[in-house]
């Protein structure tokens, strides 16, 4: 996301004529290749996190922590312990 955000700043820059990208221009032949970079790193970066499982993993803690949120919640409202914790038995 951080390399989209970038991209979109250079553009912005680029057309508010701001700093060293003012001086850029949309040819084809010339400085689009600069625009294209932080999009083509999202790209990539968007592969890889795909591939290595990064964002189920995410999604997945999400979700965990939604149920958790969820059951302390149920359990607060029956007016239960919400730490879970058992009694010991002494013999």
């Amino acid at each position: 996301m951080w390399f989209v955000i970038i991209g979109l700043a250079i553009i912005g820059m680029n057309l508010a004529s701001i700093g060293p990208f003012a001086n850029w221009n949309w040819e084809f032949t010339g400085d689009l290749w600069k625009f294209c970079v932080p999009f083509g790193f999202a790209m990539l970066w968007w592969i890889w996190s795909d591939k290595s499982g990064l964002n189920k993993r995410r999604e997945m803690d999400k979700m965990d922590a939604r149920k958790q949120a969820r059951r302390e919640d149920n359990l607060t409202a029956l007016g239960l312990d919400t730490r879970a914790r058992r009694k010991g038995k002494k013999r």
